[in-house]
């Protein structure tokens, strides 16, 4: 096939996002016995912030947050990219949002914002794109007449006014960047990755901008980085190789910059790359999700704010993007999946960061996207879908947003994928009406029983490499000099110890368990490069050794390509033990058997001190044949 073949055809066979719902005519229906609302009660009372603590979002006094969320989508666009764009035939399902969340020209925003509450909600994921921030120019009238105080407004401020809705009824705001342009998501359509149709530094600029426009308002609680990052026309994204490509690396450094320059309490949300490859037979593709993270996992300047997200619809797959006729491939979809072949795939795809505790990723999972059709939809395999879907989210105790919360409808027919509907006169069409099969379901996933309450706190586990800039992920470091110039610099977060080292590959493995944070409150530490302090017993015979001094432990090390540069280590605020010994990895792994963190260095060899143990010390030859790469590690007791 042809590159020209190839791209046409990429083109053609993309689909954007869940599909329209038949529009066969719908029975008006009364509540059904057992399918009741959930209560409308107000949100249940919690304090911001949110913080992670292992697998469970947490607030302020400790206790569980689960997101229950939806999104409701509109303010980052709804035209599909062809046709007036004033013209509501041009937007997906025939709904017309000029930019602002939807349904603002049917229905009062406090009224829909009491229809989230009726769901059960407790969080909404809020859309946008970076073209909305910059419209100067005000809403059209009638796509606000529900709304007459917002009349003359731009998107943004619009924006805000949902923003401070949400908020002001208890639920928590998730900012999420769906796309750069104000076109409907998610094809080959200009937004498929962060910097498609902008530079890094617009990006960068636009999210700061916006974290800091809501700082004051603490139910802004997370900043959802990035919506479905795919392969465009021609290039894929990847997870790592440090390019204009590389999600992981950008997604590090926004995450890094919002927490360190505009906001310290968000959450840091991180999606998983939705799509790579040619959706054609013959040709590699898939949906990697969140699988690439079990090898190179984030970790961020503050290391209890990190959050993963995934996508799951049932007319996609693991291999399938979802096409339908031309360009269609022979991969199953996951509606095609037998009830344990779908959970198989679920755990491998994402659900396993939350379901491994103590690991380098372990992370909460938030399942920020997952719809079907509602009444017109009759297919067995959508409707048993849904049913296994949220069985296993009811059953992992996951955290969830479905897609979307609000559409249109008129004569009750329209986009069925939404759970509350308005026709232009401003009549709803709610979940609960008794005519849509998806209550009961839904009811099932917001009453069920989960982990509530106190979470304790657990260690942290964290991941550090150098494959290709610095990852000094201390902030009290970032505030001092640079302590290698010229080298490539890790470091822990504060709170961390380095524990691990690899031979090769530049990754490093840092904790606080069994001791919490060690390091004195003066902030003293020193960088290591020569023998100083091997002051007795020779731990390394024939090796050079960068030791720390007595009462400081090991938090980092710089490497100048792939040799030991130097050390970096902080002054203990306890006193540490003095009895150690020689941890060997450079002819395979030394890890304790019961040692936690995972596999940090896949494909490498890697040292590791024991859960009770700090790092004093990394040992390195410069004999022929060598790289000067870590070779051992100096570990004694912590007491």
């Amino acid at each position: 096939m042809s590159a020209l073949a190839v791209t046409t055809l990429v083109a053609l066979v993309w689909t954007p996002g869940p599909a329209v719902a038949r529009t066969a005519a719908q029975p008006a229906g009364v509540r059904a016995v057992g399918m009741a609302p959930v209560s409308a009660e107000p949100v249940a009372a919690w304090t911001p912030p949110l913080s992670t603590r292992g697998r469970y979002i947490v607030d302020a006094n400790g206790n569980r947050f689960k997101l229950k969320s939806g999104s409701w989508h509109g303010a980052s666009g709804t035209w599909t990219g062809s046709g007036d764009v004033n013209d509501a035939a041009n937007h997906h399902a025939g709904e017309k949002s000029d930019q602002m969340p939807l349904g603002l020209d049917r229905a009062p925003m406090s009224e829909i914002v009491a229809g989230f509450g009726e769901l059960g909600l407790n969080s909404v994921r809020l859309p946008f794109s970076n073209e909305m921030i910059h419209d100067q120019r005000p809403v059209p009238e009638a796509a606000v007449v529900a709304n007459p105080g917002l009349e003359g407004k731009t998107p943004l401020q619009v924006y805000d006014a949902a923003v401070k809705a949400l908020t002001g009824a208890g639920l928590a705001v998730i900012l999420n960047n769906h796309s750069n342009t104000s076109r409907w998501c998610c094809g080959v359509d200009g937004n498929e990755r962060w910097n498609a149709s902008q530079t890094v530094d617009q990006w960068e600029s636009d999210w700061l901008f916006m974290v800091r426009r809501y700082k004051d308002n603490q139910r802004v609680v997370g900043a959802d980085l990035y919506n479905e990052v795919r392969r465009s026309v021609l290039d894929d994204p990847n997870w790592g190789l440090g390019d204009s490509h590389d999600w992981y690396s950008a997604s590090q450094r926004m995450g890094d910059r919002i927490l360190r320059e505009a906001d310290p309490d968000l959450l840091v949300i991180i999606e998983g790359i939705n799509w790579t490859g040619i959706p054609v037979d013959g040709f590699a593709h898939e949906r990697p999700t969140l699988e690439p993270v079990q090898r190179l996992s984030h970790t961020l300047v503050k290391s209890n704010k990190l959050v993963y997200s995934a996508h799951f619809y049932g007319y996609t797959g693991p291999r399938h993007s979802g096409a339908t006729g031309l360009g269609e491939t022979s991969d199953p979809r996951y509606q095609d999946l037998s009830r344990d072949e779908l959970y198989d795939v679920l755990r491998r795809q994402a659900f396993y960061v939350a379901a491994e505790p103590d690991m380098h990723f372990t992370a909460p999972v938030w399942i920020s996207e997952f719809g079907v059709g509602g009444r017109d939809e009759t297919g067995e395999k959508p409707r048993a879908w849904f049913t296994n879907f949220v069985d296993y989210l009811i059953a992992t105790d996951a955290d969830f947003a479905y897609w979307p919360l609000v559409g249109w409808h008129e004569n009750r027919k329209g986009n069925g994928w939404a759970l509350m509907h308005w026709d232009a006169a401003g009549r709803r069409m709610g979940l609960f009406d008794g005519d849509d099969w998806r209550a009961g379901a839904w009811t099932r996933l917001i009453n069920a029983t989960g982990r509530t309450g106190q979470v304790a706190p657990v260690s942290d586990w964290s991941m550090l490499t150098l494959d290709h800039t610095d990852f000094n992920q201390s902030l009290r470091m970032g505030a001092q000099p640079d302590w290698d110039s010229g080298a490539r610099k890790a470091s822990c977060p504060d709170g961390q110890r380095l524990a691990g080292l690899s031979h090769t590959g530049n990754r490093g493995l840092c904790t606080d368990a069994s001791a919490g944070d060690l390091w004195a409150s003066s902030g003293g530490y020193e960088v290591v490069r020569d023998e100083r302090h091997v002051l007795q017993g020779d731990w390394a015979s024939g090796y050079t050794k960068l030791q720390c001094p007595p009462a400081h432990f090991l938090i980092g090390y710089s490497v100048r390509g792939a040799a030991v540069s130097s050390a970096l280590c902080a002054r203990s605020s306890a006193q540490l033990g003095t009895a150690g010994r020689t941890v060997w990895f450079d002819r395979g792994d030394n890890r304790p058997s019961a040692a936690n963190g995972g596999d940090f260095a896949y494909g490498n060899y890697k040292g590791q001190c024991a859960n009770d143990e700090y790092g004093a010390g990394v040992a390195y030859t410069g004999r022929l044949g060598s790289r000067r790469t870590p070779d051992a590690l100096l570990c004694r007791k912590l007491a």
